[in-house]
């Protein structure tokens, strides 16, 4: 599953591979083309676009992944606490998911974002 880091870094990472791979695919495909200028055209004028909404989107999406984090941190508190009162069974099972993994994953009731 995607963590609220990795959603965060795929938002902003993978839309600036659009110029890289966009422009020389284009450039391989009409190379015989006088067009191919007006052809890149739109990935020209989408790259600053992505550049700018996301300066827009920046501030919104660290306090996404700090909001996260301090679910996160909050649920492994109380874990610890509860199992620092003996009301734990006694430690976690190997074989199941950590909370953690369940709040990452988005599993955990009340944790998930709308």
């Amino acid at each position: 599953g995607c963590t609220h880091k990795t959603v965060a870094m795929g938002l902003f990472g993978c839309t600036h591979k659009t110029v890289a791979m966009g422009v020389p695919l284009i450039n391989a495909i009409y190379e015989d083309n006088p067009m191919v200028g007006l052809y890149t055209l739109p990935l020209l004028i989408w790259h600053p676009m992505q550049l700018v909404i996301g300066s827009f989107v920046a501030p919104y999406v660290a306090a996404y992944v700090k909001r996260r984090e301090e679910e996160i941190s909050s649920v492994l508190q109380e874990e610890k606490e509860k199992s620092d009162d003996g009301t734990s069974s006694g430690g976690p099972d190997p074989d199941e998911t950590t909370i953690q993994d369940q709040m990452e994953q988005g599993v955990v009731e009340g944790m998930t974002d709308s």
